[in-house]
């Protein structure tokens, strides 16, 4: 497993956004979180002026980077988003992958968060053969 660790720019506005704050992990007095929402793990933590293991804050942070993160739907994901007017970078579409063998498919839809970072949400469609 891999579990990526987000410098933020705003702790408290970025807890309440990715994943929608279910916290498996929170220090006291301390400005980080362990996040998960089924298979799907993040931690965040609050940029400091000399933090222990980042870089110069410029944003949009990230750059380059695009976190996919499967769920077994994306529908409310989608939803609660749209209910508050949060940007959609790339709207709900079925995408098909060659795998060399089939094709993958992912109900997905992309945003970027807070921060800048390329969050990409996507469900399991299936598989079908190449044409």
């Amino acid at each position: 497993m891999m579990v990526p660790e987000l410098s933020v720019m705003d702790y408290e506005k970025s807890l309440h956004f990715i994943l929608g704050s279910n916290v498996r992990i929170q220090r006291e007095n301390s400005s980080f979180a362990y996040l998960e929402r089924e298979e799907v793990h993040i931690m965040l933590e609050q940029f400091h002026d000399k933090g222990r293991n980042s870089t110069e804050p410029i944003y949009p942070l990230g750059r380059g980077i695009n976190f996919q993160m499967e769920f077994s739907e994306i529908e409310s994901i989608h939803t609660n988003l749209s209910a508050i007017n949060y940007p959609i970078y790339k709207q709900i579409q079925n995408s098909w992958y060659d795998t060399g063998e089939v094709l993958i498919g992912r109900k997905e839809f992309l945003v970027q968060d807070l921060d800048g970072y390329l969050l990409r949400f996507t469900h399991f469609i299936g598989e079908k053969p190449k044409c």
